[in-house]
């Protein structure tokens, strides 16, 4: 049982994911090591092990706060009175996303070995903040288009969601990527974030770019 306050604890474990926050900007899942995270936070290692078991467990808990953060800016967008047409909800939408590079990188890793490596009651607190995006997003598609029928709407968030995996590698293309591309004459436009989400979502609601 964790010792301390509800405010101690909940300090401690976001120092933890924190630490974990700052190593993912320089070092890959791969080299990050609670001995690592260990160095970074202000206490000793094994009260790290008061938290969480396993690095997977410090990278979902981070990935649900990536979540959350990102219903945030969903729950802003569905605040707002004014009516939406579809390729001002793509805007939207892929705009909210361009500030999430970090959620689309974690995406991007083997979610898996993630969740298969974390107690039970972690991966279900990460699912919630997951299922409130899914709901965050069919809640805007029902405001904003009235006219998708139920099924519709479940096709977008079918084809969307795991579109979003993909994301961060075709965004985050490094220097030596692009000379392999061009060594092995790819050609290819390297889009941004805002550009390939747009595009994506103008296409699953049929608004072609003249709805700009």
């Amino acid at each position: 049982m964790i010792k301390g306050t509800p405010e101690l604890v909940a300090q401690r474990r976001e120092t933890i994911i924190n630490a974990c926050e700052t190593l993912y900007q320089t070092m890959s899942f791969r080299d990050i090591t609670l001995k690592e995270i260990g160095k970074a936070v202000p206490f000793s290692r094994p009260t790290i092990y008061n938290y969480f078991e396993t690095k997977e467990e410090i990278f979902l808990a981070l990935f649900e706060r990536e979540y959350d953060r990102w219903n945030r800016d969903l729950e802003a967008i569905l605040s707002k009175d004014e009516p939406l047409t579809k390729a001002q909800v793509a805007d939207k939408i892929a705009r909210s996303l361009e500030k999430r590079t970090q959620l689309l990188k974690l995406l991007s890793m083997n979610n898996f070995d993630m969740e298969a490596n974390s107690r039970q009651e972690l991966l279900t607190s990460f699912k919630v903040s997951y299922g409130r995006s899914l709901e965050n997003v069919r809640n805007i598609l029902r405001k904003a288009c009235p006219e998708l029928e139920a099924e519709a709407v479940d096709r977008f968030i079918y084809v969307f969601f795991p579109f979003l995996f993909g994301v961060y590698p075709y965004t985050a293309v490094t220097e030596k990527q692009k000379t392999a591309m061009r060594d092995a004459g790819v050609a290819y436009a390297y889009p941004t974030v805002y550009e390939i989400i747009r595009t994506c979502i103008c296409g699953l609601l049929g608004e072609g770019e003249e709805g700009r």
